[in-house]
């Protein structure tokens, strides 16, 4: 099929880009060429900054394809531009969308596509609802090919998988594991998780290429295994060879204590809700997808690649002083609250 991806080199996409190339699709990424190293030699580029519309028509000018993919649409305006540049040119428009969007508080922790699209906490997921409203809204009215795709906690080797980090990443969190600091676990650790290998998630998204059943629909993609906090840290400290030194805080204090973290999205409208995702709906239409990425080997992994990669190691300092300071200012109200 002729495929076109807007991005296609960031962590979900790039697995995606890797196994249509291998299956010998033709394969166009429109991207700023940031992150284009390593792409696999068939895939072909168009420079272009997405956001310079009348650049991108230029550029687009006389090209149709089996399925576009957008992977970095945020806002709805951004998909109001992609229906202008697309509509009447693909037979198919698959939009990333999250899994973040979906009901929160949680009542019931089994989640499927019909709960609910509603979270107060998190404005990145509010902004998802809205693009996916208004691609049905095309769909309804004008017939365009949409297919929702709503991910959860998606990594692979660049990034290790954590609840509570910084801007610059994982790294910190991993470095304070390895050299024996206590490293920040919001609650107790015990609510359960997903993290899904892009590499698994690329088997049934490329499942949905294509497939006519797909338009109109929505579907989450994750793996089927559930793990608690507490299990993920302790597999990257087992994996960097290390005791783990887990210290807990609430999602509220830290939500408090770290305005510049948003952790009251991230957190309190995401992570610190036990999720269980059900995929019966992607396995219908995808009957052979089947995520084999265990958390424990994906973490292994992730923690290998990226102690063998010195661009991964990006240091914050302000995040480790943060880190330590709100150690210590739990630590003071414990005191007062027992003295």
């Amino acid at each position: 099929m002729k495929i076109l991806f807007i991005g296609g080199t960031r962590t979900i996409s790039m697995a995606i880009t890797r196994l249509l190339a291998e299956r010998g699709d033709e394969l166009y990424l429109l991207n700023r060429g940031n992150r284009n190293s390593g792409l696999p030699e068939n895939v072909k580029i168009i420079n272009c900054d997405i956001n310079d519309e009348k650049a991108a028509a230029e550029k687009l000018a006389g090209m149709e394809f089996d399925c576009v993919g957008e992977f970095i649409g945020f806002v709805p305006s951004q998909l109001e531009r992609d229906f202008r540049l697309f509509a009447g040119k693909t037979k198919q428009f698959i939009y990333i969308s999250s899994a973040s969007a979906y009901r929160k508080p949680m009542q019931g922790y089994v989640i499927t596509e019909e709960t609910p699209l509603e979270n107060p906490y998190w404005e990145y997921s509010r902004n998802k609802k809205a693009c996916e409203e208004y691609l049905f809204e095309r769909y309804r009215n004008d017939g365009f090919p949409v297919t929702i795709v709503r991910p959860s906690h998606t990594y692979d080797e660049r990034s290790v998988p954590l609840g509570v980090h910084g801007k610059n990443g994982s790294w910190q969190v991993v470095k304070r594991i390895k050299e024996g600091k206590h490293v920040i676990i919001h609650g107790d650790g015990t609510s359960l998780w997903t993290i899904t290998h892009n590499s698994d998630f690329a088997k049934a998204y490329v499942g949905l290429i294509g497939n006519p059943d797909a338009i109109g629909e929505a579907f989450h993609i994750t793996t089927d295994e559930s793990v608690s906090w507490n299990e993920i840290y302790r597999y990257i400290a087992d994996a960097l060879g290390v005791t783990l030194k887990p210290y807990y805080v609430s999602s509220e204090t830290l939500a408090a204590l770290g305005k510049d973290y948003d952790f009251t999205g991230s957190l309190i409208g995401d992570k610190a809700c036990s999720v269980v995702f059900d995929n019966s709906k992607v396995k219908k239409l995808v009957p052979d997808f089947k995520a084999t990425v265990t958390a424990r080997e994906g973490i292994r992994r992730t923690v290998e690649y990226v102690l063998a990669h010195e661009e991964c190691h990006r240091d914050d300092e302000e995040f480790d002083k943060w880190c330590d300071d709100v150690i210590a200012a739990v630590e003071k109200m414990k005191e007062n609250f027992n003295g």
